[in-house]
């Protein structure tokens, strides 16, 4: 697998995650695993286009950072195409993924993320216009997206089809509905169906990777070509040396200790305080230190204190604490992080899917932040 000239040492990428992967999460993951493709959070088009201070500070690359990947969302062709031939022209980025998963309901009900591959016409309008856009500077365009709305509504064939033809370098399927959301289990026979459906690009599967043993598993059943990794790598940045170990044929080291995994959280902190200022980053870190120790027997008051801390010297403090020989429990591993939360009811625009062939762009200019989907 590429993603333009860049050859990753195994076929694997980190999913965009709002508010998780930052630069710091990032090079967290890097450390573990250096020369697989690390994809930025989410970022909107139109933000992009406007000059959002906000955005511009979420794009942001380490210096060493190769290749530096960004999802763009957006859901009119022009304004997309344009924030894509900035970033590019500019030389911000090397590779550019876009959203047409995202389930949340902010965004699904104006036409945007999970709802756009509802109407293919619009989508094929969307994906042209960043290919064109990214063409000229040798930046590669690739797409996630879902099954598709419901069951009873299922659009990734016809996704696949589209990006393929429209010369997109790459394909992510996460392998349920958007109506399914988090729930259940990631349908991966759906995986199988897109690659043979689409055999000439990339197709990624992603969806209950929890272990490295899950990646082999997914790509010798259903014939993809890499893997996405989304919530399984949340405090657990060390999966990525678990997948290349694994894709390689070589035998996955065992699970950290408690001490281990407290000496990559408080690094993790410590460069989290560098990136957005101390008072800002702890209170962003909270979410982190419980998916830290998922699997560890460290009891719901050590949870709850580190779910309080203000500083990182309380940090230091509450590690110091803890025993550093404890080990994560059978099948700590395999506990879900992250969103678990569905089935859920999509919200779309009225009459939305009335007229499934029609171009009408969403109007969901000030969704500024969402989710990777």
């Amino acid at each position: 697998m590429q993603i333009g000239s860049f050859t990753p040492s195994a076929p694997v990428v980190l999913a965009p995650m709002a508010g998780v992967t930052n630069a710091p999460f990032r090079t967290m993951c890097r450390r573990f695993a250096p020369g697989l493709v690390y994809v930025n959070e989410m970022v909107m088009a139109t933000a992009v286009v406007h000059g959002n201070a906000k955005t511009a500070r979420m794009m942001t690359f380490t210096p060493d950072e190769q290749p530096r990947s960004l999802q763009v969302y957006g859901s009119d062709p022009a304004m997309l195409g344009e924030a894509i031939r900035r970033l590019c022209a500019e030389g911000r980025v090397d590779h550019v993924d876009m959203n047409f998963g995202c389930p949340a309901a902010k965004v699904t009900r104006k036409g945007g993320g999970a709802a756009v591959p509802a109407k293919p016409n619009l989508l094929r309008a969307i994906v042209r216009s960043a290919v064109q856009a990214a063409t000229p500077y040798g930046v590669p365009i690739t797409i996630k997206f879902r099954k598709g709305l419901y069951d009873s509504l299922l659009t990734y064939v016809t996704t696949g089809r589209i990006a393929a033809e429209e010369g997109v370098a790459a394909i992510a399927l996460h392998a349920r509905t958007a109506e399914q959301h988090y729930a259940g289990l990631a349908d991966w026979n759906a995986i199988g169906e897109l690659k043979q459906a689409v055999p000439e690009i990339p197709v990624l599967g992603n969806g209950d990777i929890w272990e490295a043993v899950d990646a082999v598993r997914m790509m010798r059943e259903t014939g993809c070509d890499g893997v996405v990794v989304g919530r399984g790598c949340l405090g657990r940045p060390w999966l990525f040396r678990d997948l290349v170990e694994a894709l390689n044929g070589r035998p996955v080291p065992p699970a950290p200790s408690l001490g281990e995994a407290c000496t990559v959280m408080a690094e993790h902190a410590r460069l989290l305080c560098e990136h957005m200022g101390e008072a800002l980053a702890m209170r962003d870190f909270r979410k982190h230190t419980s998916w830290y120790f998922t699997g560890y027997p460290v009891g719901g008051e050590v949870r709850r204190r580190f779910s309080c801390v203000a500083t990182f010297g309380e940090l230091e403090d509450l590690i110091a604490a803890l025993d550093p020989a404890s080990a994560i429990v059978e099948g700590g591993e395999r506990i879900r992080r992250g969103h678990t939360n569905g089935p859920i009811r999509v919200a779309l625009p009225e009459h939305y899917l009335d007229h499934l062939d029609d171009l009408a762009v969403p109007d969901d200019g000030d969704v500024m932040v969402l989710s990777g989907g």
